[in-house]
């Protein structure tokens, strides 16, 4: 799998460049970025396997979206709204490690109430709840690098 950090370079270097696609392939992994038409990074891998260095193989190729509308939540889920991932980085669930967290199951938040921070390349990005609701889930782990419109928190809205 390729590194969060080189494929956060490879955005940056497709934002300023202005590219709408980026295409990347070695003898054991091939990238393709593509933007689409809200600018917004989609990435497309084909995992390394073992014997790439022996003979060529044919590789099932996997592509990271964000969720849509149209998919249906698990029952345990109905009635709860997500608070999506803006952007690609790493969560982050409190400002250091020695801090509490910002935001816990059951809390109370506001559309201003920062709720975690997303690091995407060397920026610490404040994310906001941008509704008012209680925290019935929290859906990643301090640490996990996060994609585009992946559902961090689940919430109850008031």
């Amino acid at each position: 799998m390729i590194d969060i950090r080189k494929l956060k370079e490879l955005v940056k270097l497709m934002v300023e460049n202005e590219l709408s696609e980026l295409d990347l392939r070695d003898q054991s992994e091939t990238v393709t970025i593509k933007r689409g038409d809200d600018n917004q990074p989609v990435v497309y891998q084909n995992p390394p396997t073992a014997a790439a260095a022996t003979a060529p193989t044919t590789t099932t190729e996997t592509t990271t979206t964000k969720n849509t509308t149209t998919d249906t939540p698990p029952d345990s889920d109905a009635g709860l709204v997500p608070i999506e991932s803006p952007m690609v980085g790493t969560y982050y669930a409190k400002p250091n490690p020695d801090s509490p967290l910002f935001a816990n199951t059951g809390d109370q938040v506001e559309p201003d109430s920062v709720i975690c921070l997303i690091e995407a390349m060397k920026v610490f990005n404040e994310i906001k709840a941008e509704q008012s609701g209680t925290i019935a889930k929290i859906c990643v782990k301090d640490g996990d690098a996060v994609e585009f419109g992946q559902p961090l928190f689940m919430i109850k809205p008031n």
